[in-house]
């Protein structure tokens, strides 16, 4: 495991270690996060490994766009759209079904996450750099002493403004809400 910052370098790092499988804690707008690539099962398990979380509960998406949900097969229409342009980019995780499977999305409003994102493809599987059960990271040295060691890279991004995980809400075909963790956002 090693620390790059939260610059062009820590980028090119970042993403490597992404698109090789791996395992990285990331900055956002919120808390720290602990990501993988959605390509790789293998990184994914390793999330619910590292994090010490149940497989029953479902590790949300961290996308670069709404166009980027929309390409892994998910439209927002109705409230989730109104949820969405009201607080995307920033606190807000949508849980929404496309039919066949449900997940957890959200777009966040930190600009080095983001290309980070995007140069991933879109999406990324991304829970708080925490153990379960434990108080969410806000630097990276708290995350580095979570589940950092057990991390392929660590990017030391400051202090997450936020400070406060996000709200996740799930919303039904119907347009009705359900929030499932209140958080930074009220809705």
């Amino acid at each position: 495991m090693r620390t790059v910052g939260c610059d062009p370098v820590g980028l090119e790092a970042a993403c490597k270690t992404l698109l090789e499988g791996g395992v990285v804690v990331i900055p956002t707008d919120t808390v720290y996060g602990l990501a993988a690539h959605p390509d790789f099962p293998d990184a994914v398990e390793r999330l619910y490994t590292i994090k010490g979380r149940s497989e029953k509960k479902p590790i949300a998406f961290l996308a670069s766009s709404v166009e980027a949900v929309e390409r892994r097969g998910f439209s927002l229409t109705g409230r989730a759209a109104e949820l969405a342009k009201r607080h995307w980019p920033g606190a807000l995780t949508l849980v929404v079904s496309n039919g066949e499977t449900t997940e957890g999305f959200r777009v966040p409003d930190f600009e080095w996450t983001c290309k980070l994102i995007d140069r991933c493809g879109g999406a990324l599987k991304v829970t708080s750099a925490n153990l379960s059960g434990s108080q969410a990271a806000v630097e990276a040295a708290e995350a580095l002493k979570s589940v950092g060691l057990s991390a392929d890279l660590v990017v030391d991004g400051g202090v997450s403004p936020g400070g406060v995980a996000s709200t996740v809400v799930a919303v039904n075909a119907s347009g009705d809400i359900k929030i499932l963790r209140q958080g930074a956002v009220r809705c």
